[in-house]
């Protein structure tokens, strides 16, 4: 028995949110570059076609294509995908620095889609919060003067928005470098200095779009390490877009994979790696590390008639590497527990082959 993936793992399920307050929903959303682009998102016929199809007959570039999701608050949701897949324009429309061409946009339950330019101007300055790849430093400005920046335009006093400053850069570790400039700083600094710029303004929702992909891969490490930290210690929502399959999957309580604009699939690291949408999704994940990834729910097999008494048990949501130790230092099979549910067994054949990455199949 194997066990299978929820269904909003299935190709253009909606995601679940498991009844959590939302930030974001978003509906049915286009955004069509062109003179034509109107039409394309209304027409239901368009919706058979390919986005090479569009572009060759009507010349418009379907960057994000009928999209749909939810986003939890306090969830971590990336978007991923390769280039030209669509999600640096989905990130932007979500707070219209992009407009949609049609969809809905829904932010803690307001309609984004109807805020006039006043209105938008408050989401950005207060609600939502955006840390790009480049990191948009004021080069004359102190580290001290870049975090304030957003607070100083937003009508903030020297005194409280100097004093809120200050209290970020400490919490990015960045205590002492308060008087340096951008260009006193490393890369991975000057990162530090746009993400304490974001949570200055403590807004409800973090945007990043690959904010790290510039960065040396010790320094990038680091920094996702810190996003973690952050989001462990303030609890905000953050909309995470990567290309790097590695960086989802450590950062990401749920991913969106997409294509073409399109949604392809939907769902928590595990569900991607150990039921994959479509052969897209499957080589996307082919390369990693599944003893890493999937939890005990995925190999387990049907409890024996001749298990002994007293067996010990692991939760089905443990990873299965660090189910290692136990699985390997018991003389039978391990009950495997959701709740106070029984749902299988594990045992020393069932660990050996995902560890050395031959999936388990019934």
């Amino acid at each position: 028995m194997r066990a299978t993936a929820p269904s909003r793992t299935q190709l253009g399920a909606p995601p679940a949110t498991g009844g959590a307050p939302l930030d974001f929903e978003v509906s049915n959303l286009w955004k069509v570059f062109g003179a034509d682009s109107a039409r394309i998102a209304s027409d239901e016929s368009m919706r058979s076609h390919s986005a090479a199809d569009i572009l060759a007959s009507t010349g418009c570039v379907t960057a994000v294509r009928d999209l749909s999701f939810s986003v939890a608050r306090g969830e971590v949701f990336v978007v991923m995908g390769l280039s030209g897949s669509g999600k640096s324009t989905l990130v932007r429309c979500l707070t219209r620095l992009i407009e949609p061409t049609a969809g809905a946009i829904s932010l803690d339950g307001h309609d984004v889609m109807a805020l006039n330019p006043k209105e938008l101007r408050e989401l950005r300055r207060r609600k939502v919060s955006m840390v790009f790849q480049h990191f948009g430093l004021l080069p004359f400005r102190s580290v001290l003067d870049n975090v304030a920046f957003g607070l100083e335009i937003r009508g903030i006093g020297p005194a409280e928005r100097y004093a809120t400053a200050r209290e970020v850069i400490e919490l990015v570790g960045l205590h002492g470098y308060e008087a340096r400039f951008p260009d006193q700083l490393s890369g991975g600094m000057q990162q530090r200095v746009g993400l304490a710029r974001a949570l200055a303004a403590d807004p409800d929702v973090l945007l990043f779009d690959e904010p790290f992909s510039a960065l040396d891969p010790l320094i990038r490490r680091d920094m996702q390490a810190e996003v973690i930290r952050l989001h462990r210690d303030m609890g905000k929502t953050m909309v995470f877009i990567t290309h790097d399959l590695n960086e989802a999957l450590k950062l990401g309580d749920r991913i969106l994979i997409m294509r073409n604009g399109e949604l392809v699939q939907i769902g928590t690291g595990d569900e991607l790696v150990g039921a994959p949408a479509d052969e897209y999704v499957a080589d996307f994940v082919s390369d990693v590390a599944r003893s890493h990834v999937l939890t005990l729910k995925w190999v387990v097999t049907d409890v024996p008639h001749d298990l002994p008494s007293g067996a010990s048990t692991l939760p089905a949501n443990t990873i299965i590497s660090d189910a290692i130790p136990a699985v390997l230092g018991s003389s039978s099979p391990v009950l495997v527990v959701d709740g106070d549910t029984v749902i299988g067994v594990v045992d020393r054949d069932a660990i050996l082959r995902e560890v050395a990455g031959v999936p388990h199949i019934c």
